[in-house]
């Protein structure tokens, strides 16, 4: 029994994630602010990790990091190796030295999503155009705030999740 909850569990993390992939990705269905939509993955990803093991956390890293792959543009497999090493360095820190509430994912998500879009804009923008100073202010900056102001929605649906399939368990 305790291997079916874990599967249905794993299945409705996916589920969310493709559901949170194609709400970014709709046009028009999340308002642009100052020019850019948030990236819901990541702090769907993140949370996800808060509540799981390394291994199954390093995979939903690697999902939902494939998922910005074909959405966002850049190259094939970076956001999935970023948020793979992400979520099992989260997953490791949620088990050992955090207590695991909605003030510890904000400040998880404050670092962990702030590394992510300041590693697209230095990786995927900084060595290939010019002005990145610019796109920095005006287009990841923005998109980090944008982003950080889903992590508290996206925390208690997976928070939720996890505890509804946890209590079944037991």
């Amino acid at each position: 029994m305790r291997d079916f909850n874990r599967v249905i569990r794993y299945l409705a993390y996916v589920l969310e994630l493709l559901v949170l992939f194609m709400l970014q990705e709709t046009p028009g269905l999340l308002p642009a602010v100052f020019g850019v939509r948030p990236v819901l993955i990541f702090p769907a990803a993140i949370t996800i990790a808060m509540f799981e093991e390394e291994l199954p956390a390093m995979a939903f890293g690697v999902v939902g990091g494939l998922f910005c792959d074909f959405g966002l543009s850049g190259i094939m497999g970076f956001h999935a190796v970023v948020l793979a090493v992400l979520c099992c360095f989260v997953s490791i820190l949620s088990k050992v030295y955090l207590q695991v509430n909605l003030v510890t994912a904000l400040i998880t998500g404050l670092w962990t999503i702030g590394l992510t879009v300041c590693a697209q804009w230095f990786f995927l923008y900084y060595f290939s155009y010019s002005m990145p100073e610019y796109a920095f202010l005006h287009h990841y900056l923005p998109k980090y705030f944008y982003t950080m102001i889903f992590v508290p929605l996206v925390y208690l649906l997976n928070r939720g999740l996890s505890q509804a399939v946890r209590t079944q368990e037991n």
